[in-house]
């Protein structure tokens, strides 16, 4: 029988150093904490071990309680439902092997390379993509960076750079500092990509210092954050204060924000939730990007939305919403030399 552990106190004030360090990982006393003691039973087994739970208490806190259904709840809960061998289902869903150039380093489409700058993340959501990914084996880190910034150097052909991961943010000022600055001495780079879900799960991220020094490079800069479902923004329908302050000190100092999302059975595929969630991004100035058809990993596979619902929903969206609301509907396919729409 799983029973809960301790439940570690959560200082008033504490840094995100601090949040991320006491993020809680037992799913048992999550569930008792929200009220849900009866879920315990359907946590799963394989995903808990091979991927186990983590999620800050700043994110936990949007959760409502007793909702078996909650959509923040279902995107970080392990359920025995991630447990079932699904055919088409697997490891490397969008090919990220077959595009490693150097250690982290994934180019897939012009123009544009990817680095996989940590495996680290504040939040483990259950659809993730790369939750099989070798991280031991490549990260861009390796070295100082070597491998990866002497691929980046070489290949002129690459503008814009993207840090991914993981989660970049999860790296200290200092790292991020020594990568950003020698990006910056690349003369063929002109935008700087980073992609995290920390200014929305864990927005005490954006501290003074990491904002100080992303805005001395001299890149153009973009942070593509990742949202599903307003609630991740909100709480009691007014903007979460942390989180709102953190996008807004990004727009102050140059960011373009955007936000891309998936599309997820159960939490965000109706077109009042991909609606919610548009509204509430554009009050808090990022404009929706993306939303993916789920990728075909291993254990997400009761996350997927066919096609032709996921077409009709954004039918409907469109309908209610301004253009600039509506998002890309998209899926990554190994090998072609774009996202593919839908």
């Amino acid at each position: 029988m799983i029973t809960a552990s301790p439940l570690p106190a959560q200082p008033a004030g504490a840094d995100w150093r601090q949040q991320w360090r006491e993020a809680e990982r037992d799913p048992v006393r999550l569930l008792s904490r929200l009220g849900l003691d009866s879920l315990a039973a359907r946590l799963a087994d394989d995903g808990l071990r091979d991927f186990p739970l983590r999620v800050p208490a700043s994110f936990i806190e949007r959760m409502r309680p007793g909702d078996p259904d909650d959509p923040l709840l279902r995107q970080v809960l392990p359920m025995d439902d991630e447990d079932r061998l699904v055919p088409g289902f697997v490891s490397d869903a969008v090919g990220d092997s077959a595009a490693l150039t150097a250690n982290g380093v994934l180019q897939k489409y012009h123009g544009r390379a990817l680095l996989i700058a940590t495996g680290s993340c504040a939040v483990h959501c259950r659809y993730c993509f790369r939750r099989h990914f070798p991280y031991a084996e490549e990260t861009a880190a390796a070295g100082h960076w070597a491998a990866a910034l002497e691929q980046l150097r070489t290949d002129k052909s690459v503008s814009e750079v993207i840090l991914s991961g993981g989660d970049p943010l999860s790296l200290s000022n200092a790292k991020l500092a020594e990568l950003v600055e020698a990006l910056d001495g690349i003369p063929h780079l002109r935008t700087l990509r980073i992609h995290s879900r920390l200014p929305v799960v864990l927005p005490a991220r954006v501290d003074a210092g990491l904002l100080s020094l992303l805005r001395a490079s001299r890149l153009h800069k973009v942070v593509v954050v990742h949202a599903n479902h307003g609630n991740e923004l909100r709480m009691a329908g007014s903007p979460h204060a942390e989180t709102a302050a953190a996008l807004s000190a990004l727009r102050e100092h140059g960011f373009t924000l955007l936000n891309q999302a998936v599309l997820l059975r159960g939490i965000n595929d109706s077109v009042e939730a991909l609606a919610g969630l548009s509204e509430a991004l554009f009050d808090l100035g990022v404009l929706p990007y993306y939303l993916h058809q789920l990728d075909r990993v291993r254990g997400a596979a009761h996350f997927e939305v066919e096609d032709a619902a996921a077409v009709e929903l954004l039918a409907q969206l469109r309908s209610r919403l301004p253009g600039y609301l509506v998002p890309k509907l998209v899926r990554e396919v190994p090998g072609a030399e774009s996202k593919t729409p839908i």
